[in-house]
């Protein structure tokens, strides 16, 4: 359970990071209240999981949810640059991110 929080938080960091750049430097409301409401539920949630989990993997499977998915949101959604390089280093992220989540011991 406290692996599925992690996988949530990570999944609400990358609506937070999304929103933080629609927000346009919280110059724009619903942007500002949706950045907000992410970022509280992405924290809530990890620091609900790390009752139970070790600190360091679940810290780097949470930005590594949030960091792959922004990117690929990015490159789907905002017309960020699509390249096989990032394509593959994004990869890796994800792949990294399964084996931390693996390598994650509940106490």
């Amino acid at each position: 359970m406290a692996w599925l929080l992690v996988v949530v938080a990570g999944m609400l960091e990358t609506g937070f990071a999304v929103c933080l750049k629609l927000s346009h430097g919280f110059t724009r409301l619903w942007p500002t209240i949706a950045f907000a409401s992410f970022a509280l539920g992405s924290f809530g949630l990890l620091t609900l999981s790390l009752k139970k989990l070790d600190v360091g993997p679940a810290y780097a499977v949470w930005t590594g949810i949030g960091a792959a998915g922004t990117a690929i949101y990015g490159m789907v959604f905002l017309g960020d640059l699509v390249s096989t390089l990032k394509i593959v280093s994004i990869s890796f992220v994800i792949v990294g991110v399964i084996g931390l989540q693996l390598s994650g011991s509940a106490h």
